[in-house]
């Protein structure tokens, strides 16, 4: 049997856990706004991201806010009706988010689906860093 509940870092755990905590809210509605409203359409990289931002994704870095919704922009094009799930996460330690989730869509040959996993890194309240990987399923 799985348990679907995943620890961030180990139980008891107790040096500094009210700055924690505090960074770990921050984090989780920063993925939140991240998954819900930047990759569901809204053109707010320029709020989540800062200027120097880089995502990796497995073909190529982007750089940027601007970088960073071109990315979007150009996914939601081709798959329409694009919609997210997190499945595991977003948890958070430190200045590094992780999450896993599924993507649906409506494609050029069809339905399709992905999972995929994101890890992130903050730094005063943004994005600043951003790695992705992502299959078919």
């Amino acid at each position: 049997m799985t348990n679907p509940q995943v620890m961030a870092r180990p139980a008891g755990t107790s040096s500094h856990r009210g700055i924690s905590n505090h960074r770990d809210a921050t984090g989780r509605r920063l993925y939140r706004r991240w998954i819900d409203e930047l990759w569901a359409g809204r053109r707010i990289a320029a709020e989540l991201v800062a200027p120097d931002f880089v995502g990796h994704w497995p073909t190529r870095d982007v750089r940027g806010p601007d970088g960073l919704q071109a990315v979007i922009d150009d996914t939601r094009s081709t798959l329409r009706e694009l919609r997210f799930v997190v499945e595991v996460g977003p948890m958070c330690d430190g200045d590094m988010i992780a999450a896993r989730w599924i993507g649906t869509g409506s494609g050029e040959h069809g339905p399709a689906r992905f999972t995929g996993n994101d890890l992130l890194r903050i730094s005063d309240g943004k994005i600043v860093e951003y790695w992705a990987g992502a299959a078919r399923s």
